[in-house]
């Protein structure tokens, strides 16, 4: 018996070494899951999207929401407290999990080229020009809304002291 709690302290000592000389990768697994439902659901989205559209609407919709998601989400957090603990990890499971995995820049770029090669090339340059332009655009506006909801949110913690 006492054989084996050394083993396991001497196995817990090394866990400890290992996790402080790599502190990130305790976060991996929360990026990895974010990753899974995010893209899950981009997965069951894209269902929807009927191959004789021109315009594939299920992933300029999936990226333009994605683009206000991901703006909403950095400026509120960057507005209301530090990048830290589990505020950082909330971002990561989030940010790039959860958004990055359901947003999609591959399939965006392989439908535009689809376009192309199609002879619709008409079709592939605005969807290509108006992806990046209104993605800027809708990331602006979840800019702006978190801005809104930090500032309110600010105020009523001021007012509670």
């Amino acid at each position: 018996m006492l054989g084996r709690n050394r083993l396991r302290e001497k196995h817990n000592d090394h866990d400890d070494g290992f996790w402080s000389r790599h502190p990130r990768l305790r976060i991996a697994p929360g990026v990895f899951i974010g990753g899974v439902i995010g893209t899950a659901v981009r997965a069951a989205l894209s269902e929807m999207q009927s191959s004789d559209w021109v315009w594939p609407w299920v992933t300029f919709c999936i990226n333009m929401v994605g683009a206000m998601l991901l703006g909403f989400l950095l400026e509120y957090l960057a507005r209301t407290g530090d990048d830290v603990g589990i505020r950082q990890s909330f971002r990561l499971f989030v940010g790039t999990g959860i958004i990055g995995g359901f947003t999609t820049y591959g399939t965006f770029i392989l439908e535009t080229d689809t376009r192309f090669m199609d002879a619709h090339m008409l079709a592939g340059l605005s969807y290509g020009v108006t992806s990046i332009l209104l993605g800027l655009v809708f990331a602006a506006c979840g800019v702006m809304l978190a801005e809104r909801c930090a500032s309110r949110s600010n105020r009523k913690a001021g007012e509670g002291r």
